[in-house]
Formats: C-alpha cells, sequence, structure tokens
C-alpha cells in the first residue's frame, strides 16, 4: 500500500485522536474518585510521602518487570480475561476495527523487528505507569481502611483493579503475543 508522506501524517494523527478519546475516557472515568479522595480526605504529608513512593516506580529496570512476569505462556491470562479487556484499549480491538474501516489493511505492528521493538518499550512504559498507579491505588485503598472509609476503600480498590492491575496484565499478555513474531 503506497502512501504518500501527507497521507501517512493524516493517518497516524487520526490513530493519535482515537486513542486519545480511549485514554481519557479510562483516566477521567478511574482517576477522578481517587482526586477526590486525595483532596478531601487524605492528609498532605501522606499524599506526598505517597507519591515519592509510588513515582520511584519509574525507575525501576526492565529486569524487574520480567520478574513480574505471571507465565511464560498466554494460558493464564486468557483464564484471567486479560485479552477481552484488549477490545477496550488504546490500539485496542475497537480502535483497531473503527481505523480498519477508513483505512483496510492497518495494522498496530508489522513483522518488521522496528515495530516489534517499539511495542515491547511501549509495554514496558504502559506497564510502568500502572504499577505506578497501583502501588498509589493500593496505599490509597489501605488509608481509606484504616480511616473506616469503606465505600471509599471499595471505589478506589475496584478502580486500581480495574484501571491498573489489568492494564498491568495485557501489557505482559502483549510482550508474550509478540514474542511469536520475532
Amino acid at each position: 500500500m503506497n502512501i504518500d508522506k501527507k497521507e501517512q501524517i493524516r493517518i497516524k494523527r487520526m490513530i493519535s485522536v482515537y486513542n486519545m478519546f480511549v485514554n481519557i475516557f479510562w483516566s477521567v472515568l478511574n482517576l477522578t474518585p481517587i482526586s477526590v479522595y486525595c483532596y478531601k480526605y487524605m492528609h498532605l504529608r501522606f499524599f506526598s510521602t505517597l507519591l515519592a513512593i509510588s513515582l520511584s516506580i519509574l525507575f525501576l529496570p526492565r529486569s524487574f518487570f520480567t520478574l513480574l512476569q505471571l507465565s511464560n505462556t498466554t494460558g493464564i491470562y486468557r483464564k484471567m480475561g486479560v485479552h477481552l479487556i484488549n477490545k477496550y484499549t488504546q490500539n485496542g480491538d475497537i480502535i483497531n476495527g473503527i481505523i480498519r474501516r477508513r483505512i483496510p489493511g492497518y495494522k498496530v505492528v508489522s513483522n518488521r523487528n522496528s515495530s516489534i521493538k517499539k511495542l515491547l518499550v511501549q509495554t514496558i512504559v504502559y506497564e510502568k505507569f500502572h504499577l505506578t498507579m497501583f502501588v498509589f491505588f493500593a496505599f490509597s485503598t489501605a488509608y481509606a481502611l484504616l480511616n473506616s472509609q469503606l465505600s471509599w476503600a471499595f471505589i478506589i480498590g475496584v478502580n486500581n483493579l480495574v484501571y491498573n492491575v489489568y492494564p498491568a496484565l495485557l501489557q505482559q499478555y502483549i510482550r508474550l503475543k509478540l514474542g511469536s513474531f520475532s
């Protein structure tokens, strides 16, 4: 498929916009409750400490994330339903379906090593983000529990599962799937 430079730029922009809407939707849905909770109920000193601890995860080496990998095969991830959430994510099945209606033959990743390598690096970045957020959400849930704020603990805990645990597992699943390309 021969596409000129202008068209390539237009296509990349369109894909970015579609993925941005998905990202904004999930972020607003899951970050609003914890933002409200932290602002209204968490002491500033605890919030600052928690933020520092959580952000330190961003500096962990890639090898650390290899240790977190649940399995060397996709089976456990499929049993947990991880593959199903890929429908509703950035570059997920729904977004890719919309893009393919406009651009038949579109693929997120090609069989080229550079394309695979780029996506592998992206999965580590996304997993670091979600692990960082997981730690922040987990400590916030514990804080709410210690302060007998059970409703908040439940809301933040569920959001942690939806916004951080499953997306981090999805990154591991994607890396395993990409292994079949190389």
